[in-house]
């Protein structure tokens, strides 16, 4: 029970990282869009050591983007790479524009350029039909023509579309196509294309982050024997400020978390800071919260009275962020909150006091709270200026539940052995196997975690779904799912791997 509250409070560096990363002029809420975006102010700031200007490399890109306007693939190509680094933000009213004229190349019959346009008109919430647009690369039986087996590129781009199904056919047998070919095509490709097409694979577009991917694909670019130099170089420097933000984020996190002394006062509270603040840094990114009564915590136990001042402190602090950002109060929801996470977590020890045994189903509905994704985006919500939400157990908004659920399935395919952890605290995997003794678990669980991530490209890449929320609120459910294959990503020695590659690339 200790580490359960424990987890609960560690949603601290989460909302921190909600916080503006520029203040004062060096940042602009654009409130069309519900997203901060960096609005460079101060030289001093964008001048790095080399001489290089990160404004006037901002002007240049985006003169690029304007004088290439005519030749589309082009455009859509310098779209899709800014993506893949990370830096389509500073550039988001040109790539609308982009995206808006280059729309016709749905219809081209070049495999790459079908792909490409169509997986950026989708990201934009156009709606276009990915079984109408790649029709005419399939055969009578609807199966992809062996013609395609040979361009490289457009296979790649066929598997990234692939990943943002919303449950048509066309894109299942697209990722099963162009993963065999690619898969095949390895050994005969040149080292760095070769690295490239693995590193596509291993680490999919879409449901993989992008933070992690950028420094591979900026590595590519160059490589390649035509060279962006503007881009290359605003790249690198943006990748540069990024790591020193994260670096003197982590330094206010750490000073937080000894200040509120929990790992001296609780034996069970898990001190891995450093991993749970990469969450925070990986879900909400770039962004410039009355009271509880203390005396009722009196008749608590010491550890829970700690526990107790830290979720006080914590949530009147977002409370207080709330009202002078936005005019809000959301304690009354944030309570709630609190309150429906605690309620199902002593599920849980009724279940493990009493030897009780809940079926699969009632396991995951009450594990979906207990991974406490919902809470934490209840606190977003707040945090982002979104006035009003319902949330409870049995009203959860799909975009949270489906990335809740992702975390909750992601997380038991491991075990206690994987974290550490001593005892048996229930997992999915072990409920369903209990029914299923046979069952191939693991794959049914990945099955549902696909069904899972296209429900939730469903609500994200939909105009008449989720339209009540931010961009930066669809983003940040996008990106908590997308962490879970790293968060979780356990080899046979109880090591993070990814993750481990992901802090060194970020943050050290």
């Amino acid at each position: 029970m200790d580490a359960y509250i424990f987890s609960s409070v560690s949603v601290k560096p989460l909302l921190l990282s909600a916080l503006p990363a520029v203040t004062g002029n060096g940042a602009r809420r654009d409130r069309h869009r519900g997203l901060f975006r960096p609005c460079p102010a101060t030289q001093d700031f964008y001048a790095l050591s080399d001489g290089f200007n990160f404004q006037e490399g901002l002007e240049s890109v985006k003169a690029r983007l304007h004088q290439n306007h005519k030749n589309k693939r082009e455009v859509l190509t310098t779209i899709d790479h800014l993506k893949r680094l990370c830096m389509d933000h500073y550039f988001q009213d040109e790539i609308d524009n982009a995206v808006d004229s280059c729309l016709a190349l749905v219809h081209s019959d070049d495999l790459l350029e079908a792909t490409l346009s169509l997986r950026l008109a989708r990201e934009a919430k156009y709606d276009i039909s990915a079984d109408e647009v790649l029709r005419k690369f399939t055969d009578d039986n609807g199966d992809f023509k062996i013609d395609h087996c040979k361009d490289i590129r457009g296979l790649v781009s066929l598997q990234d579309i692939s990943h943002l199904n919303m449950g048509e056919s066309s894109l299942y047998k697209a990722k099963e196509f162009s993963r065999r070919h690619l898969t095949s095509a390895i050994r005969h490709l040149n080292p760095n294309l070769a690295r490239y097409v693995r590193h596509s694979l291993d680490h999919p577009y879409h449901v993989s982050l992008m933070q992690y991917k950028a420094r591979y694909h900026l590595s590519y670019l160059q490589s390649l024997p035509t060279r962006n130099t503007a881009m290359e170089e605003l790249a690198v420097a943006e990748l540069y400020l990024n790591k020193l933000q994260h670096q003197k984020e982590m330094q206010e996190v750490k000073r937080w978390w000894m200040d509120l002394g929990l790992t001296r006062e609780i034996r069970t509270a898990r001190d891995q800071v450093l991993k749970w603040y990469m969450w925070a840094m990986t879900v909400v990114q770039g962004f410039s919260l009355s009271r509880w009564d203390l005396a009722a915590a009196g008749s608590l136990p010491g550890y829970m009275l700690s526990c107790y001042k830290a979720l006080y402190t914590v949530t009147n602090e977002i409370v207080d962020m709330a009202k002078k950002e936005h005019g809000l109060n959301p304690m009354d929801q944030l309570r709630n909150a609190w309150e429906t996470l605690f309620d199902a977590f002593l599920v849980e020890r009724k279940w493990l006091s009493s030897n009780q045994v809940p079926s699969p189903e009632d396991y995951l509905r009450n594990g979906i709270i207990t991974s406490g994704v919902p809470l934490i985006f209840l606190h977003l919500f707040f945090m982002l200026g979104h006035d009003s939400i319902e949330l409870d157990g049995n009203n959860i908004p799909r975009v949270i539940y489906s990335s809740a659920k992702i975390v909750r399935l992601r997380d038991d395919m491991g075990s206690a052995k994987d974290e550490v952890q001593e005892g048996f605290d229930g997992s999915y995997k072990e409920m369903y196997l209990r029914e299923n003794p046979h069952a191939d678990v693991e794959e049914h669980m990945l099955e549902m975690i696909t069904k899972e991530w296209e429900e939730l490209n469903r609500e994200c890449f939909s105009r008449t779904r989720s339209s009540c929320l931010s961009p930066s609120f669809l983003l940040a459910s996008l990106n908590l799912a997308r962490m879970t294959n790293i968060i979780y990503g356990y080899d046979n020695e109880q090591r993070l791997p990814v993750l481990e590659d992901y802090i060194g690339m970020l943050l050290l």
